[in-house]
């Protein structure tokens, strides 16, 4: 949620910023029926005081016929203070659900544009492998090495379903053993198990509601909704509370399953494990002071963390600086990295081998506000806290890259050298 008060002082940037973001919001409208909420709340409070005020005075007057007339002054107060309160408690209700639907404006270094086309590459690291043989998707390679069966898995939970089988079972952990083993052995962040239902609450204040809410799937028995992401119950872990400045910043790691309904997708990647409806992942999220400095620092460390990931994978990326069209409601940044899967390479246009597989975003103080999550400073004074999310590593979509990549002449695939150890020490998956 934004800063009310930074609403009235200069709703131009928040009109602004909802442009840049092509969401279409009449701030104007908003701002008036603020102005009404506060001048309802301020009628509500005068005649509170004058009623207050004639019940002190009913005590002191002796004459009975100033006394009734007192004690009739009263009563009319109260139902104008009631009329008063009533007035304002709707005008309140009516601009809360429209607060929450007004975008975090993009910060000014975030290039502008309308959509993804839109978006700067950053840097690359790694070079794309060159073959001296025709490879193979991920999923022909599936089919022969007997990796998947995306029918079983379409008949028992339906499209974009699948199940991994054997080595790729185990590459599947094997990614998730070792980006948690690197976050907490290494980057000294604190391991958590999170819940994946959870209550319309930790959705809206994490920014996932309202925006959003067509992508996440409900269990309207129990009204709790199925997480798409960890940092849902990392950054709510905090909600409601008031931290000390000395136990800041509060970095969490954790790894769930995550649900989305991929809605407004449909024809786009619907093959193979690249946009499926259910899948794991190490997620990152950092709590720290209301600072923009630390704020940007913080983002690009947690970015950085993901690219060592991937380094250790000797999987060749490229970090994108998304545009202001292509940032979502809730963030003031969004990076990504975009790791390359050469089934999707057209043999021309080198961009088209690149395939998300990561997101970094920067929030400061927007999922703080709606979850009520602050700390006390060292002045004394209690401010929001910034929060801050990226993906370590999301699977099965990095089998991807890791299979296409690794991919030989005879059909095998070589294990990458980092997840040896959590694979018994294996080091090719043959047929």
């Amino acid at each position: 949620m934004i800063d009310q008060k930074l609403l009235r002082e200069n709703p131009e940037k928040f009109r602004r910023g909802a442009e840049l973001k092509n969401i279409a919001i009449d701030i104007a409208a908003i701002v008036d029926l603020d102005a009404q909420c506060m001048r309802g709340q301020q009628e509500f409070e005068r005649l509170r005081a004058e009623q207050n005020e004639a019940s002190k005075q009913i005590g002191r007057l002796k004459d009975p016929a100033e006394k009734q007339a007192a004690i009739e002054r009263v009563g009319s107060l109260k139902n104008s203070v009631k009329e008063a309160e009533e007035r304002w408690k709707a005008a309140e209700a009516a601009l809360t659900p429209l607060l929450l639907t007004i975008p975090q404006p993009p910060d000014d270094d975030v290039p502008v544009g309308a959509d993804a086309s839109a978006n700067v590459v950053l840097r690359t690291w790694g070079e794309p492998r060159h073959f001296e043989f025709k490879p193979k998707t991920h999923i022909e390679l599936g089919k022969e090495l007997d990796l998947f069966d995306f029918e079983a898995g379409a008949n028992i939970a339906g499209t974009r379903s699948y199940f991994l089988k054997g080595a790729a079972a185990e590459l599947h952990s094997a990614i998730l053993r070792l980006a948690i083993d690197m976050m907490t052995r290494e980057k000294g962040f604190t391991a958590m198990s999170v819940p994946v239902l959870v209550r319309e609450v930790a959705m809206q204040g994490t920014g996932f509601f309202p925006a959003g809410r067509e992508q996440t799937y409900q269990v309207p028995a129990d009204d709790v909704y199925l997480t798409g992401t960890a940092e849902v119950g990392l950054t709510a872990y905090h909600m409601n509370q008031t931290l000390d400045e000395s136990q800041l910043p509060r970095r969490y790691v954790a790894v769930s399953t995550c649900f989305r309904r991929e809605a407004g997708t449909y024809g786009k990647d619907t093959a193979g494990l690249y946009r499926v409806h259910q899948f794991d992942k190490c997620e990152q999220v950092v709590i720290c002071r209301n600072d923009v400095d630390e704020s940007r620092q913080w983002h690009q460390r947690m970015l950085g963390y993901a690219e060592e990931l991937l380094q250790r994978l000797h999987l060749p990326y490229r970090v994108i600086q998304c545009c202001t069209g292509d940032i979502g409601v809730k963030n003031a940044s969004q990076m990504d990295i975009e790791t390359w899967m050469p089934g999707r390479f057209d043999g021309r246009n080198p961009s088209t081998g690149y395939g998300e597989t990561h997101s970094a975003s920067r929030l400061y103080e927007f999922q703080a506000r709606r979850l009520n999550l602050r700390y006390r400073a060292a002045d004394g004074k209690v401010r929001f806290c910034h929060t801050l999310n990226n993906t370590v590593v999301a699977s099965p979509r990095v089998l991807i890259p890791i299979l296409e990549n690794y991919q030989n002449a005879d059909g095998s695939v070589t294990i990458p050298d980092a997840l040896r150890p959590y694979m018994a020490g294996r080091e090719r998956i043959e047929r």
